[in-house]
């Protein structure tokens, strides 16, 4: 391997510039704009497991939701005086559109396989029933349709016409119960490890790239050279080999690994974030005929303290070309940071920077943890109950219990509360740019391009503003620079050319 050598060796070490690590959709969607952005870049990816995309972005380990905040009622939390917060649902909308236009770019120039092995147009509906519940859900689509982003989103309250909507949800329903619902029909279906397996398959094939499978990080420091590299200590798990090598930049995207490679990187930016580890399990359909009856992403609103990966849904799933289905996740809570991680995990991560913000957010989140203890000790009836809320006509021999990823959700420190959970994203860099981390949980996958565009201009600012990296960066995302939700025009024509591209339905095919 051209950087590696073994630790014991007297050799100097060959350098790599980049080293991405963890073989998930965030280091696939970096290594690509890097390799873009400069053809002649070294990269090399490092992953503890034999495949990519094994952990968070693993089909079976995440909802496959497009997260565009069309059905996540999560994303639109109702204010004190009884309005509705939109931000969020806005951004997430436009950060998605901005995913859709990088793929359809990689489509175009070949350098991903078929879209449709990677995405689909599948509805996205939003369902809820009693009289408050309904009235939120009334308010929601009337704050979210005023925006450019959502118009083409349907409400009703008529059994009749949600009946056409989700046939399976509404059969065995007492019809005269206050329900309510809302369908948008350019929602979409994203297989991210399909697709984060088609990035690295390009990107293993370009000079200058290196895989290394069933690969750790032990240590990393910065270079005690006087520069700005980092040294990077790393063990072969199938031969026990360790071996050395310097990079410019890292980028640490290992999901719920990140947080132990932050520490041992070691940079003031880093100190006081902690995390908290939630775990999900799925009921998944085994009759074909049920499969069948239902073709929508149903979303429902969750139980008090429970976190955003918790929100039930009703899922209609494309996985390896088979129609899937599947309805949860049910939370959980393990000390474990990665599927196939430690049960270590969780202690190994407390340090004396961060045990105060984690011993507050604890406090601050008792609704968490008595939501967790309650799912953790649930019955096969207790599934069974939570399931039927969703399809009053489900039997129990039709599903079975299958185990969903593990996720991490953030921990850092706050002036006023001491720690807080935070149920995002978080991106960390070191002040020199050299050196950037990951943390954090949904809706990551879906809005990986904007992450990691954002990261570009946090640790390429020099190359940023060229006239160079400018125009490859419009040529890559259409409406770069830009705000799709302040430009109708501009979103109705960046929409209409992912969708053609990516084979999805058009809000006006959708309406006729």
């Amino acid at each position: 391997m051209y950087f590696q050598t073994n630790i014991m060796s007297t050799t100097t070490p060959q350098e790599p510039e980049v080293v991405l690590i963890g073989a998930g959709i965030m280091s696939a969607t970096l290594g690509m704009f890097l390799k873009e952005l400069m053809p002649q870049v070294k990269i090399s990816i490092y992953e503890r497991l034999d495949v990519a995309a094994a952990e968070s972005s693993d089909a079976w380990n995440n909802a496959g939701t497009g997260h565009s905040a069309f059905c996540e009622l999560n994303y639109t939390p109702e204010t004190a005086n009884g309005g509705i917060d939109t931000s969020k649902a806005v951004k997430i909308a436009e950060w998605f559109e901005v995913s859709k236009q990088f793929w359809a770019y990689l489509v175009e120039k070949q350098l991903v396989n078929k879209p449709e092995d990677f995405v689909r147009s599948i509805p996205h509906m939003s369902f809820v029933w009693g009289q408050e519940n309904v009235e939120y859900l009334k308010k929601r689509h009337e704050a979210l349709t005023q925006f450019p982003l959502f118009q083409g989103m349907d409400f009703s309250t008529d059994p009749t016409t949600i009946k056409e909507w989700m046939p399976l949800v509404m059969k065995g329903r007492n019809e005269n119960d206050p329900i309510a619902a809302t369908n948008m029909p350019i929602g979409t279906d994203v297989n991210f490890g399909e697709l984060t397996r088609d990035m690295f398959a390009w990107l293993a094939k370009q000079p200058n790239v290196d895989m290394h499978f069933g690969h750790e990080i032990v240590s990393m420091r910065r270079s005690k050279s006087g520069s700005n590299k980092w040294k990077l200590k790393i063990k072969d798990l199938n031969t026990g080999e360790k071996t050395r090598s310097y990079a410019t930049f890292v980028f640490i995207g290992a999901g719920g690994g990140s947080l132990h490679l932050l520490e041992k990187a070691d940079i003031p930016e880093g100190k006081g974030f902690g995390g908290f580890p939630v775990s999900g399990q799925w009921l998944k359909c085994v009759n074909e005929q049920v499969i069948k009856e239902h073709n929508a992403k149903v979303y429902g609103k969750a139980s008090v303290g429970a976190p955003p990966m918790s929100v039930p849904h009703v899922d209609t799933r494309m996985i390896n070309g088979k129609k899937e289905l599947l309805f949860g996740p049910y939370a959980g809570f393990s000390t474990k940071f990665l599927k196939q991680g430690s049960y270590f995990d969780l202690a190994t991560s407390i340090r004396p920077n961060n045990i105060m913000p984690m011993l507050a957010a604890g406090y601050h989140n008792i609704p968490l943890t008595k939501y967790l203890i309650q799912q953790v000790t649930q019955s096969k009836e207790d599934r069974l109950d939570a399931l039927r809320e969703y399809i009053p006509d489900a039997k129990m021999q039709d599903w079975v219990l299958e185990s969903a990823g593990q996720r991490v959700q953030v921990i850092k420190k706050d002036e006023k509360e001491g720690g807080k959970l935070e149920f995002g994203t978080e991106v960390i860099n070191s002040a020199d740019g050299t050196l950037a981390v990951l943390l954090g949980a949904s809706p990551g996958a879906s809005t990986a391009v904007s992450i990691m565009a954002d990261l570009l201009a946090r640790c390429f600012p020099n190359q940023i503003n060229t006239p160079e990296w400018q125009n490859k960066l419009k040529a890559m995302i259409p409406s770069y620079g830009q705000e799709l939700n302040k430009n109708p025009e501009l979103l109705a024509k960046v929409r209409e050319h992912s969708n053609k591209v990516l084979g999805l339905t058009s809000l006006e095919t959708a309406q006729k």
